[in-house]
């Protein structure tokens, strides 16, 4: 009769730490990823300067872009990545319950700039602004738009691991810790981008 072997002994460190970098290869190849995004923001944002400091005449992004609207998705971005902690906290301490409170929070949270951010969109192609109009306009959606993507990319994998995902739990509940300690990584990730775009696109 065959033994009984754990996930790490089939496929190693996928709870256990590596040796070498002290990381379980969950949170290194989050790591890894979340690097090659800021490369990709890097370059967009560096594009974006070239630019601007290149050009002699620059609209303010005031006079198409909404700052209260902005300063709002601000706070509701960065109160959902407070949730996300509170649910990996809430796993820590072995409260499934809790953890679904604050997962659905940062999921809801998601919806929230979505909805904002649509409301943003359909008041400028009301007044006739698209990424044609203008460079800052072309810059602006482009940024944003991308940014969008990676919100909804984040509620995807945080909505899998608020509903299917949570089965895990009753076997392998440190393995599904660190995946939800992952999605949190991005999911800062995604916060973190858009503490830089508001002042970039909308204050200066």
């Amino acid at each position: 009769m065959a033994s009984a072997h754990s996930i790490d002994d089939v496929i190693p460190y996928t709870v256990a730490p590596r040796e070498d970098t002290g990381l379980n290869n969950v949170k290194l190849g989050i790591w890894l990823f979340l690097a090659s995004e800021v490369m990709l923001f890097g370059a967009l944002f560096a594009g974006y300067l070239l630019l601007r400091v290149g050009a002699t005449d620059w609209p303010e992004g005031r006079t198409y872009l909404s700052v209260p609207w902005a300063f709002t998705n601000t706070l509701v971005l960065i109160s959902s990545s407070v949730t996300m902690v509170m649910a990996w906290a809430s796993l820590i301490r072995k409260d499934l319950g809790k953890y679904r409170l604050w997962m659905g929070l940062t999921v809801l949270g998601g919806f929230g700039f979505l909805i904002i951010k649509y409301i943003e969109y359909s008041s400028k192609f009301h007044h006739g602004y698209f990424p044609e109009t203008n460079t800052f306009l072309a810059i602006y959606f482009t940024l944003t738009a991308l940014h969008g993507l990676h919100v909804i990319s984040g509620m995807a994998v945080n909505g899998y691991l608020l509903g299917p995902g949570t089965k895990m739990w009753q076997t392998e509940p440190q393995r599904f810790t660190n995946r939800v300690e992952a999605a949190g990584l991005f999911w800062h990730f995604v916060d973190l981008v858009w503490i830089f775009l508001f002042p970039i696109l909308y204050l200066l």
